[in-house]
């Protein structure tokens, strides 16, 4: 049994780094954010959806509960176009610092919708995120659109982690992820018809370089990630999955430097501010889950 905990554990590692790999299929794809997030949801709602078929996944739902998921659906495609938009204005590592920020709005969106009281260690967390975030800024204000769109990415990753959280006390992760990313699709798809006049010849027009780096990116960075994170979240403690996924900014930063080593060269106060925001991440999730494992032990 040790050796099936430990190949669970380094399952986790290998999905952790799988979504670190996101931001460099990022950087890779050429196509504008926009059209590369309606990629990504479109070939993964078919992987998802072929899953659910061979799964015999109960989809059947409340429309009242549809419509809950496609407003969460809504804001994965938001995360994703300004965290993809992140990479494309400025570069990976600024795109992964900002995105751990969200663990700061998090704090302060998940009392609203669990209605609970605000921790105060929380606040204080969220003071020294912004304290990182304003030493980046100082030292990289030729990125500031990245640094803008990094921010907005958080929040809008931080409003769907806590509302997904609500919503699986009622429903699977399957349906929740066949609805999302259906509305997910029509939402971009709705506003390239309003704001662009329909979808063009160009927009259908990919290098195979960027087909096969999308396919890459809806089939094993969000399908089979999804699938293979609900399998191991079997075997380990949420404490330990929480715990291990906030080092996701620090393997796609390190991957970037090693791929990227001209694009991804930063000052030493970025990574001095960099070090703080993740720190604090990843302390809050020791705190955080430490008081869960005491809670449930009472």
């Amino acid at each position: 049994m040790p050796n099936d905990k430990l190949k669970n554990y380094l399952h986790l590692h290998v999905l952790v780094f799988i979504a670190g790999f996101t931001a460099i299929l990022g950087q890779l794809i050429t196509i504008e954010a926009i059209p590369l997030v309606w990629y990504r949801m479109l070939f993964a709602l078919v992987f998802i959806g072929l899953y659910a078929y061979f799964s015999k996944a109960n989809v059947k739902i409340p429309f009242k509960s549809i419509l809950k998921l496609s407003f969460a659906g809504i804001l994965i495609a938001l995360h994703w176009i300004t965290f993809f938009g992140s990479i494309k204005a400025s570069n990976i590592s600024i795109a992964l610092a900002m995105f751990s920020t969200g663990a700061f709005f998090a704090s302060l969106i998940e009392p609203m919708i669990y209605k609970r009281k605000i921790i105060w260690y929380e606040i204080v967390f969220g003071v020294i995120v912004i304290v990182g975030v304003y030493i980046i800024t100082q030292s990289e204000l030729k990125h500031l659109l990245g640094i803008v769109l990094g921010i907005i990415s958080a929040f809008f990753s931080s409003m769907f982690a806590v509302l997904n959280g609500k919503f699986l006390e009622k429903h699977t992760a399957t349906v929740i992820t066949f609805y999302e990313f259906i509305s997910g699709v029509l939402f971009i798809s709705v506003y390239l018809f309003i704001a662009k006049n329909g979808f063009s010849q160009i927009f259908f027009t990919l290098h195979l370089s960027d087909f096969i780096y999308l396919f890459i990116l809806a089939s094993i960075c969000t399908a089979y990630a999804f699938i293979a994170s609900v399998y191991v979240m079997r075997y380990i403690s949420p404490y330990t999955v929480v715990l291990t996924y906030n080092l996701e900014p620090i393997y796609g930063i390190v991957l970037a430097i090693i791929i990227f080593p001209e694009k991804e060269k930063m000052s030493l106060d970025f990574y001095i501010g960099a070090i703080v925001i993740i720190s604090v991440v990843l302390i809050n999730g020791i705190l955080k889950n430490t008081k869960k494992a005491k809670r449930k032990l009472s």
